[in-house]
């Protein structure tokens, strides 16, 4: 049985197990996989919770305000992985790339496996991508700030981001979009970020937060994503990956 602990945010969690069930589709029901998916949307934000000078980090014990906020994400992530884990579930996925902040403390606590969503992306663009190459990256600013994808990119990549006013009139706006359920808004806004990389001769562009395949793909994203050559879905990847895994 697959864990999917969603809600981060709730259309991202069902792109994923709409991800899931195309990769199977044609077969009968009984060949599907079994999977739980616990849409717990009331998990605190995890942009807003994230501040780079964080004990965790540091390796110090402090009581800063932004260690509270790290806490707090960290117990209600704890809290549904347990669920997952107390049902049954062989491993568990987060369709959040954001919440990979937290992934090293939850996989301390966790007894069964946790998928990494950006190492699984990475693992495909070394057989997908040139040695080199220059990546872009789309993100939230709290992925873009804790170096998710850097840290697994960076020794083989060039990762290239956009300037800090794209990010703030653009992107997060995408983000903020499909969350509310505007997609076409989402797809109007995200535009400027995707050319802004374009014009910096970016190979690939990764759509690393859930709700950006969304706003590019406005729902079409199985087929339209796995024939991109220009966007990498990470909600795809990690569902070929979830998939492998289940087999």
């Amino acid at each position: 049985m697959i864990g999917i602990l969603g809600g981060m945010g709730t259309q991202a969690g069902l792109d994923f197990c709409n991800k899931l069930t195309y990769l199977n589709r044609g077969k009968l029901d009984q060949d599907y996989p079994l999977f739980i998916l616990y849409n717990k949307s009331n998990i605190p934000g995890r942009p807003e919770s994230i501040g780079i000078q964080t004990a965790h980090l540091s390796n110090k014990s402090n009581n800063s305000t932004s260690d509270k906020k790290y806490n707090k994400v960290l117990k209600s992530l704890l809290k549904g992985c347990r669920l997952l884990q107390k049902n049954n579930c062989k491993f568990i996925v987060i369709p959040c790339n954001t919440a990979h902040y937290w992934y090293d403390d939850l996989q301390k606590k966790i007894n069964i496996p946790i998928l990494n969503m950006p190492e699984e992306v990475f693992k495909f663009m070394k057989k997908k991508v040139k040695k080199n190459s220059t990546i872009g990256l789309l993100a939230t600013e709290g992925t873009l700030k804790t170096r998710i994808y850097n840290n697994f990119f960076d020794k083989d990549y060039n990762i290239v981001t956009t300037t800090d006013k794209i990010q703030k009139q653009n992107v997060n706006k995408a983000i903020i979009n499909v969350k509310m359920g505007d997609v076409r808004a989402a797809a109007l806004n995200i535009q400027p970020a995707v050319n802004y990389l374009i014009k910096k001769k970016c190979s690939k562009i990764i759509l690393g937060c859930t709700e950006l395949p969304i706003a590019i793909f406005a729902f079409k994203s199985y087929n339209e994503s796995r024939s991109s050559k220009l966007f990498i879905d990470p909600n795809l990847i990690l569902a070929i990956s979830t998939m492998a895994k289940y087999k």
